[in-house]
């Protein structure tokens, strides 16, 4: 795990390269001298990913072996965005939420089977588990979860979890690929769960009870 030691004087540098998948970096000072490296625990805001070519004040340290590293890095202009980018996050967090009360009061109304919210719950857990998994493993350089696995478990429910997870733990939440694919499981799954209420909807989960848990 990163743990810078001692720290120094505040630097300006210009962020030169960065490996999305491992997390960390290298900054030039504008001022001259060797690259120093960052890792993604070095910058103050972590809910973004770092874009080469970026400005960034830093603070001189090292880590456990005396190797210099960047701390407590900020890129221009962030500061002024951090209260857009908690709204974000309040907003993903209060929708996971709410869809899952919906899903719990369906079950109670008795519009949908209770295996449904099970689907979902177990879902929505083993998704926030492996989003964990895959920070902790990116932080180490360790083996990565497939984006493929994590959009599949999206796909059959886990996209609360997922959500909650994106926010909670601040991961996945800057790749924009990543984001559209996984947008794309959200309204998927939200589509088949609307279709539950359609008549054919409807009759399909009375056909499915009658057959496997009668």
């Amino acid at each position: 795990m990163f743990s810078p030691k001692e720290e120094g004087m505040r630097t300006k540098g210009k962020l030169i390269s960065w490996n999305e998948e491992k997390g960390f970096g290298f900054i030039t000072p504008m001022a001259g001298g060797k690259q120093i490296f960052i890792h993604i625990n070095g910058f103050s805001n972590r809910n973004r990913c770092p874009v080469v070519g970026e400005i960034v004040t830093y603070t001189q340290s090292s880590d456990k072996q005396g190797r210099p590293c960047a701390v407590k890095a900020t890129v221009a202009g962030e500061k002024s965005s951090k209260k857009t980018k908690r709204n974000t996050s309040n907003v993903s967090m209060v929708v996971a939420v709410c869809f899952l009360i919906i899903v719990v009061l369906c079950v109670f109304a008795t519009k949908i089977p209770i295996h449904i919210l099970a689907l979902y719950t177990a879902a929505s857990l083993v998704t926030f588990t492996l989003y964990a998994l895959d920070k902790s493993a990116a932080q180490k350089g360790g083996w990565r979860i497939q984006e493929r696995t994590l959009h599949l478990l999206s796909l059959i429910g886990g996209w609360p979890g997922a959500l909650i997870a994106q926010q909670k733990l601040r991961h996945k939440t800057q790749k924009q690929s990543f984001r559209i694919v996984f947008w794309i499981t959200v309204l998927l799954n939200c589509g088949a769960f609307v279709w539950l209420f359609t008549e054919y909807g409807a009759a399909t989960q009375i056909e499915y009870i009658s057959r496997h848990l009668a």
